[in-house]
């Protein structure tokens, strides 16, 4: 009967072939053409708006129409569930997983030695581990310093107000940032600082804002979402972070520092796709140089911002572009003054 087919010039012997070879990949749980989209999964500790999470979560997205990868996430998971969600993507065969894990760190860890064949990528302050576990973190203290700069500048009662999720190396390098550069314009500038303990309650983070805007700051820097919203009651002057957030008040919002992580999602996808990857710091992909970070449009502020204050933060920028200028890392607990 086959001959017959075959001679009929129906199946050939080489689309016999063909048709056995996919029945015995789909037999051995081997990836056909259909099914050789990468596999990527997100973990979050926080609600996917926090904006910290939310910069992996559009590079991710953005991945998936780009780079043609299949992806899913699970957000708001607490510590006691986050070895669960973990586990279940990679048992359903996930080949990264992704994340942040500062709040669940030791049991990312755990969990990824547990699966040495998949490759986990988390937020971290801490370093890469061996075989399959690398870090990322928010490098952008490049341009929380441009902002410091303007803040420094648009100041009129030279109070200058910070309020941040708490005193961790990576929030404290861009509290330190962002007030270096101010007090490198204004001499007379005095910073304060306020940790509300959390990296998503905007609400304390509102009464936070209100207690320093009271106090006389006029300039705050929003490291957390709920600041924008004091400032705009107060008719104050606020520097956002991590995401362009002037549609929040945009009478209000004169820029603030933007997290990209497509860079870093980039790379690690194509490490992965290729068979390369190996456990590393892609930290480096958040630096402006690497096109990680940057200064959020001025928006309104465009025709507000005097133009010797542009210019001079255009001339900054291109220097630690070009390598002439280099922005501190202090990762020590800030101090008001």
């Amino acid at each position: 009967m086959l001959s017959g087919w075959m001679r009929a010039g129906g199946l050939t012997r080489r689309m016999l072939l063909a048709i056995a070879a996919v029945a015995l990949s789909i037999a051995v749980g081997q990836p056909t053409a259909a099914q050789d989209k990468l596999k990527v999964a997100a973990v979050f500790e926080t609600p996917i708006e926090e904006p910290w999470v939310n910069q992996i979560h559009v590079a991710l997205l953005r991945a998936e129409k780009e780079l043609g990868i299949e992806y899913d996430w699970s957000e708001s998971v607490k510590s006691a569930d986050f070895a669960r969600v973990m586990r279940e993507y990679a048992e359903k065969g996930y080949q990264l997983i992704m994340g942040d894990a500062f709040g669940a760190e030791q049991i990312a860890r755990r969990v990824a030695r547990d699966y040495p064949n998949i490759a986990f990528v988390f937020g971290s302050g801490l370093g890469p581990a061996d075989p399959n576990f690398g870090v990322f973190d928010n490098w952008i203290h490049e341009p929380a310093y441009l902002s410091g700069m303007i803040a420094g500048k648009m100041t009129k009662s030279n109070k200058i107000g910070v309020v941040a999720a708490m005193p961790i190396p990576e929030v404290n390098r861009l509290s330190n940032a962002f007030c270096a550069g101010a007090k490198e314009v204004n001499k007379q500038a005095t910073c304060t600082y306020s940790f509300i303990g959390s990296f998503f309650d905007p609400p304390k983070a509102k009464e936070a804002a209100l207690a320093q805007l009271e106090s006389g700051v006029d300039v705050i820097y929003a490291e957390r979402f709920g600041v924008i919203e004091a400032a705009q009651e107060k008719g104050a002057l606020a520097i956002s972070n991590m995401s362009d957030q002037s549609s929040l008040g945009p009478d209000t919002v004169i820029t603030g520092p933007v997290w990209d992580m497509w860079p870093t999602v980039k790379q690690v996808i194509t490490l992965v796709k290729a068979g390369a990857f190996t456990a590393q710091d892609f930290g480096g992909f958040s630096f402006m140089g690497k096109g990680g970070s940057y200064l959020a449009p001025y928006g309104k502020f465009e025709q507000k911002l005097p133009a010797e204050v542009k210019d001079m933060v255009a001339k900054r920028q291109q220097e630690i572009l070009d390598g002439t200028f280099r922005v501190d890392v202090n990762e020590a607990v800030p101090q008001p003054g």
